[in-house]
């Protein structure tokens, strides 16, 4: 375990979320990782609930004012001090084997920037499906449709090098992806590791309308394509957002072991 994973974790008043995302962090079977969390000025008590875990691989950053998801996902990828980064937001969980199990998958094979299969769970319900996507990614294929969610995303920063996306309210994650698909593929570990919680209120209950719309933001503001350009490829990508719900589920029923979440180790979260 000598390649220390950096875990990117942007928070904003999620308070009632983020104790089980740092539970699912902490119950890694891998262990030579730390938990780099920004908090986004949050107005409720995300800071306490952070503050409540004593254990020295959690790394707590505070912005001085409210910037937004990029802002604070750039500033945790400056603060990180390990090889490789690993995304998770504040209100998403992963299976304990996702770190160990991703990092073999890059080593044996040589990959430099990998995802893995997700499922979401909304609002206590469970889909009976994961989502994948191809098992390899280019560039003109991320253009087509932003095929994995960040939770389930692992690159190796020694290859890589710092990435910093631009500084947008909305798709900024997207715009990471697609400038770390100007250095190297990106690779499908085929299981599912990663669980997106989605609630009332979170981006994935946004409407389609703004969604587009973001995007189209995205390829304007943040890529800086005319408009024309900008418009072709917010077409193709809602071809493909489509074509990706008959192309890219994969049937899971029941609901995935959680028994992790309800007992943190003793050790690393105080009573």
């Amino acid at each position: 375990m000598e390649d220390m994973i950096s875990v990117i974790m942007p928070a904003y008043n999620v308070q009632d979320y983020i104790g089980d995302s740092v539970r699912s962090v902490l119950a890694q079977t891998y262990t030579d990782w730390e938990l780099v969390i920004v908090d986004d000025c949050s107005a409720d008590s995300t800071v306490d609930v952070i503050s409540s875990f004593d254990d020295p691989r959690i790394r707590l950053f505070v912005n001085e004012k409210n910037s937004g998801a990029a802002a604070s996902r750039n500033r945790a990828l400056r603060e990180a001090k390990g090889r490789y980064m690993a995304f998770l937001d504040a209100d998403d969980i992963w299976a304990p084997e996702k770190l160990e199990k991703q990092l073999s998958f890059m080593k044996e094979h040589g990959y430099a920037f990998t995802f893995t299969d997700y499922r979401i769970c909304h609002n206590g319900v469970w889909q009976p499906y994961a989502y994948r996507g191809p098992d390899r990614v280019t560039r003109r294929i991320m253009f087509n449709y932003n095929y994995f969610s960040t939770i389930t995303v692992m690159y190796d920063a020694e290859t890589l090098g710092l990435l910093q996306g631009p500084e947008l309210r909305n798709a900024e994650d997207y715009a990471l992806w697609l400038e770390a698909g100007k250095k190297c593929d990106c690779y499908r570990l085929p299981e599912t590791l990663s669980y997106y919680i989605k609630h009332d209120g979170s981006l994935t209950g946004v409407s389609k309308t703004r969604l587009l719309s973001r995007h189209y933001t995205l390829l304007r503001k943040g890529l800086k394509y005319g408009p024309v350009i900008s418009a072709v490829l917010m077409t193709n990508n809602l071809i493909h957002g489509f074509l990706k719900k008959f192309t890219c589920r994969k049937p899971e029923s029941g609901m995935p072991d959680l028994s992790f979440l309800k007992e943190p180790p003793d050790e690393t979260e105080k009573h």
